[in-house]
């Protein structure tokens, strides 16, 4: 069988591939117009987030009989189609849970001690002492929206550090490591609100206007989810106001995220949608989904 790589993947899920039998080739950095000439002749694909496997590039990939994605989203995969086709579709959801946790965690001690805001003062020859003077995570209740994998790894460090977790998920009763309360008393109870649900008709703009004005005057927001499950202009105007007092970025309603609002405020901290990248994390989703990609093809 043949394999393409159109996103850079762990060598030694490459490995994996090859040692399977299949002949595995990289090509990484297609336009979609490349990719629809390029798919006829393969069997499988393997993409991470750059690549769109799109209507048009599964219509056209004949001898396609499985999609593989390196990652826990499949929004860059048309399921429907690959579906009506007949071709398998796998990802690997548990993959970087610990990374985008810890990605998450990084935030709030960078806000708690606005560390970021910090390096650019010191670096500027300023020596600001008591400009930042910070908080402790510690006794704080953090909220989870969202307590399924990366959820509940994020919850596992914060009791850890001795804070108080609360969780909203509508798919989830009840959970050892949080308590289940419901979205307005999550907003109006945490100190701390972190994101971890995908993008759907039902998620988007969850946190809005209505949703800022319920919460904790102060409190700092953490999204390494998902663009588009914060309702960013409202973000920014409760930002101004200091309802909410500092947001944690790492992912944006249009990515790749070159300018926006958010950017001129100082208490925004962010980063360029990088909380699956460890390396760790991409060693295990690149060999999880050349495994499922071999043993979809056998």
């Amino acid at each position: 069988m043949k394999v393409l790589i159109s996103d850079p993947i762990a060598s030694e899920g490459i490995e994996l591939l090859k040692a399977a039998g299949h002949e595995v080739v990289e090509k990484p950095g297609q336009n979609p117009a490349d990719l629809v000439n390029t798919i006829p002749d393969f069997n499988a694909i393997i993409v991470r987030s750059a690549t769109k496997v799109t209507k048009e590039v599964i219509e056209a990939g004949k001898n396609l009989k499985v999609i593989g994605r390196a990652g826990v989203g499949l929004d860059n995969v048309d399921r429907e189609t690959a579906k009506a086709k007949g071709i398998k579709v796998v990802n690997t959801p548990a993959a970087t849970s610990i990374s985008v946790a810890e990605l998450a965690l990084g935030m709030m001690f960078a806000a708690a001690r606005m560390i970021p805001q910090a390096t650019v003062s010191t670096k500027a020859g300023k020596w600001e002492k008591k400009k930042f003077k910070g908080t402790e995570l510690y006794g704080k209740t953090l909220g989870i929206i969202g307590i399924g994998r990366i959820g509940l790894e994020l919850a596992k460090r914060a009791k850890a550090l001795g804070m108080k977790v609360l969780a909203y998920d509508p798919y989830v009763k009840t959970s050892d490591l949080g308590e289940i309360v419901d979205l307005d008393t999550l907003l109006k109870e945490s100190d701390y609100i972190s994101l971890h649900i995908p993008k759907t008709d039902e998620t988007k703009h969850i946190l809005n206007k209505a949703a800022f004005n319920k919460m904790k005057k102060g409190a700092v927001l953490v999204n390494c989810a998902r663009g588009g499950v914060v309702d960013e202009n409202a973000l920014f105007d409760a930002l101004q106001t200091g309802q909410v007092g500092i947001a944690c970025l790492d992912v944006y309603e249009i990515e790749p995220a070159k300018e926006h609002q958010l950017f001129s405020l100082e208490q925004v901290i962010l980063t360029p949608h990088i909380g699956a990248q460890t390396a760790e994390g991409q060693l295990r989703a690149g060999t999880q989904i050349a495994e499922l990609v071999r043993d979809a093809l056998k």
